[in-house]
């Protein structure tokens, strides 16, 4: 038995533009070229960053707690949305 899993992506307009309309010119579904793409990245294996990510800057007050945890999404996204 095949279970799929349904979930949420959020691409860039232009990338999704892009994808959508290499599909439709393959006549091909833009789920199947999402997997496609993501099989063949998981089959290159891990790739290393060329460099050690560097620390995002902080701004306020260093005492205190961040603003927003972007590691939050719903919190990032209130504090977008103007909610927080």
């Amino acid at each position: 038995m095949l279970i799929c899993m349904r979930t949420t992506i959020n691409l860039p307009d232009g990338l999704a533009r892009e994808a959508k309309a290499r599909a439709a010119a393959e006549r091909r579904t833009f789920t199947s070229l999402v997997e496609e793409g993501l099989r063949s990245v998981l089959l290159q294996g891990e790739v290393q960053a060329p460099h050690p990510a560097e620390p995002l800057p902080a701004f306020g007050d260093p005492a205190e707690r961040p603003l927003v945890d972007l590691a939050d999404r719903d919190a990032l996204w209130a504090a977008l949305e103007g909610d927080g």
